[in-house]
């Protein structure tokens, strides 16, 4: 155990609270993106006719956003600063969100995975500005768990997503299933399939306004310039450098796997449920309901764990922490895909007690001690997110199989995929804390 008294949100006599608090709103802005989000998988599929493989391609756009434009914010960021960066994010954000409109005109489905795209383009610059950025408001020390207090706050952000995704779109879509719909004249189809899309686009069209209001305050508010000293650009040079430290290499295959798992267990608990309730007697659209209240119950202990985690941490060193908690998830998992009832989905809602550390904490590990490389080392770390977009489809794939053998559920049986991601955080878990021991016995 190695306790720190260092202050959290003050250095060298500046006191980061008031940017801490609004960089912080940022992160709940990106949460409620993801997990209004996730269910739209399901949904869209209804809504098009589609089988679940077509509606994963929703997390394909939405996730290979965050991959294409990485990189290309860390060289923005570098030549401006980490202000102008969450402020073009921002303005992407809001675009991306306002596209729904034309997208819903089109009655097409490949101009919503249009606007996705260039939606999550801002959040790649948000994210690839605002996780760094967060690690200079205060002492080097205690950057990971700085970070862990910020991401704290997405999951509030993912909680209302959930519960505007519940309440606001799944809930108000035309009730008839996927079954009904499929044996439904042209002209019937149309008409359903625009009246659930402008259902559908309402909550994206308003949180454009919203993220336009924060668009304002940052523009105006004053910022620290941490981190903004260094302009220069030396993309191959920076790029082998960072690439040769062990923590930070194998933090980036870790946050592949880690957002696999993440976006994996949050969009296919609302499958997994539904056969679940379903084989009780439930009524499709009613399970699927269900199935997104226990979603929002496992992002509920995933905020309260996150919190709990931040404390521990205090105490226990991140790489420790990390280890065990995959370890749990993991095994977590396996109930998972053994359990063919209600226990099932409790172990899937278990999980999210276990990923809530993961994210910032491989982030922390991974750029300690970058200094001003950490804007080219966040822009690697953002684009392992696309994790969230490669490994979703392959996962839907193996559901619209439908049953594995004579009657084992395909559902069920694609879970060994986040099990495997899991096994990928213990190990990089494991590895950060025998080097954490290493450097300090040196």
């Amino acid at each position: 155990m190695n306790k720190t008294k260092l202050p959290l949100l003050k250095h060298n006599g500046v006191n980061y609270l008031l940017p801490f608090i609004i960089i912080t709103v940022c992160f709940a802005l990106w949460g409620f993106a993801n997990d209004i989000t996730n269910p739209m998988v399901k949904a869209f599929s209804k809504i098009f006719r589609m089988n679940v493989t077509q509606g994963a391609l929703v997390q394909l756009a939405f996730y290979g956003g965050y991959f294409a434009m990485a990189f290309p914010a860390a060289i923005f960021i570098k030549k401006f600063s980490y202000k102008a960066g969450i402020l073009l994010g921002l303005a992407l954000y809001a675009a991306g969100a306002f596209l729904f409109f034309p997208a819903m005109m089109s009655g097409n489905y490949y101009p919503f995975l249009a606007a996705y795209f260039v939606l999550t383009c801002g959040l790649s610059f948000l994210e690839t500005s605002a996780n760094p950025y967060i690690l200079t408001m205060g002492p080097e020390e205690n950057a990971t768990r700085r970070l862990n207090m910020a991401q704290a706050f997405n999951p509030i952000g993912s909680l209302m997503g959930m519960f505007v995704a519940m309440n606001f779109i799944q809930a108000r879509l035309n009730p008839m299933s996927t079954a009904e719909r499929a044996v439904l004249s042209d002209p019937e189809f149309e008409a359903m399939k625009q009246s659930d899309l402008s259902i559908l686009i309402a909550p994206y069209l308003a949180i454009g306004l919203v993220v336009l209001a924060m668009f304002l305050i940052i523009l105006i508010a004053r910022m620290p310039k941490n981190g903004d000293a260094d302009k220069s650009l030396h993309f191959g040079a920076t790029l082998k450098r960072i690439f040769s430290i062990p923590n930070y290499r194998q933090g980036v295959i870790a946050q592949f796997f880690y957002v696999g798992a993440q976006i994996m267990c949050w969009t296919f608990i609302i499958q997994y449920g539904t056969r679940v309730f379903m084989g009780q007697g439930m009524e499709e659209q009613a399970a699927e309901v269900l199935s997104q209240k226990y979603n929002i119950a496992a992002m509920i202990i995933f905020c309260v764990s996150r919190l709990i985690a931040t404390y521990l941490m205090k105490f226990f060193d991140p790489g420790k922490m990390l280890r065990v908690f995959a370890i749990a998830a993991g095994i977590f998992t396996l109930g998972v895909i053994l359990f063919q009832n209600i226990w099932g989905l409790y172990c899937l809602v278990a999980v999210s007690a276990c990923m809530s550390l993961m994210f910032p904490t491989i982030y922390g590990i991974a750029l300690k001690g970058m200094g001003y490389d950490a804007k080219f080392g966040a822009a690697g770390l953002i684009m392992a997110i696309l994790g969230g977009s490669v490994l979703p489809p392959v996962q839907a794939a193996i559901i619209d199989l439908g049953t594995i053998g004579v009657s084992f559920p395909a559902v069920n049986a694609s879970f060994i995929l986040p099990f495997i991601c899991f096994v990928v955080v213990a190990w990089y878990g494991t590895q950060a804390y025998n080097r954490s021991k290493i450097n300090m016995t040196a």
